[in-house]
């Protein structure tokens, strides 16, 4: 093996450029990652067109990708959980693991969290990488490391359906049918609920929404969609709204189409940070907002569900792309957002 690996860097706004850089060697408790295959996430392609989100700005050279898959390589002394050979997905924030947040379980709010891709931390569209043993996530037999890649967003999903209270019997609807909206469709289709609508104005996206288990669609440029949801209920309304789309039109309807006592989970970011909402049929209804910031204690979860073909990863990725071709990767997926559901970049053959 080369000591050098291709590391893909952002070098500005809209610019991508391979170079090369040393193969990092594992410390005690860590282990070797030879990459296969990393998510080309929302967020990856905001730092690219934008150069921030929020108080997070791109330095150049940047290295973007959080969502990786790959096979252990070497690993540290300290480690017996895996060996060489294994396939994992890596979960990709390090916590601090002695605050408030980490010594109560909810480590993703962790203030200390140190997350690929988000600046000043490096991501993973690179040949190699070593990380901290115990965030490496050993895939079955049967889950490859494509869908290893995919097991980041569908934590998303995963979150969103807990902390809505997904329950067995009940209608739900998921407002947006981007990745995080497919996936979060997924989560609760394998959490056994039946009913599940899906709302966006992609048609190609309702679609595949479809294709993955939707009860039904509405695309909202040719449907009110209130009144469809009403109508597809019976007039009674949904027990539980996870809003993904990050606007305000969307967050004011899921208000108006759940039933009274529901849960309104959001995932999406708006594009200025806040909303108007009506809030006096919020509080005429009793709704309860729950909202997400990443995930915690999922990636065995989910990693079950795809193993036993409860869900089918694979059907949301629409494009791959080679590292070689990282700007043309980039460079489509900004452009062609209406045809891309998922897209992934395949590192190593």
């Amino acid at each position: 093996m080369s000591d050098k690996m291709k590391v893909a860097v952002m070098t500005g706004i809209g610019g991508m450029e391979l170079t090369e850089r040393d193969i990092p060697k594992p410390q005690r408790d860590e282990v070797l990652v030879k990459l296969e295959y990393v998510g080309i996430c929302g967020s990856d392609l905001h730092y690219y067109e934008q150069g921030a989100i929020g108080d997070y700005v791109v330095e150049p050279p940047f290295v973007l990708g959080h969502e990786p898959g790959g096979i252990v390589v070497e690993v540290g002394e300290d480690v017996s959980y895996l060996k060489p050979g294994d396939k994992v997905a890596l979960e990709p924030g390090k916590t601090c693991g002695h605050c408030e947040f980490c010594k109560t379980g909810r480590y993703n709010l962790c203030p200390e969290v140190i997350f690929f891709a988000t600046p000043p931390v490096d991501g993973v569209f690179q040949e190699y990488v070593v990380y901290q043993a115990d965030l490496c996530f050993k895939l079955p037999e049967n889950v490859s490391t494509l869908e290893g890649a995919l097991i980041e967003p569908l934590a998303v999903g995963f979150h969103a359906a807990l902390q809505g209270e997904a329950q067995i019997g009940q209608t739900a609807v998921v407002m947006g049918a981007g990745c995080i909206g497919l996936v979060s469709l997924m989560a609760l289709k394998a959490m056994g609920l039946s009913k599940v609508y899906v709302v966006d104005i992609m048609q190609k996206r309702l679609e595949k929404a479809l294709e993955l288990g939707a009860t039904g669609v509405i695309n909202a440029k040719e449907e009110e969609v209130v009144e469809k949801l009403q109508e597809l209920t019976g007039g009674v309304g949904c027990d539980l709204a996870i809003e993904t789309a990050g606007t305000e039109i969307t967050t004011r309807q899921a208000i108006q189409i759940t039933k009274k006592g529901a849960n309104i989970v959001l995932v999406g970011y708006s594009k200025s940070g806040e909303m108007t909402l009506p809030m006096s049929l919020v509080l005429d209804k009793e709704l309860t907002f729950k909202t997400v910031f990443r995930y915690r204690h999922i990636y065995p979860m989910a990693i079950e569900a795809v193993a036993e073909g409860k869900i089918d990863l694979k059907g949301i990725i629409t494009d791959v792309f080679k590292l070689d071709d990282v700007q043309k990767a980039m460079d489509y997926s900004v452009q062609n957002k209406a045809d891309i559901v998922k897209a992934v970049i395949k590192i190593n053959e």
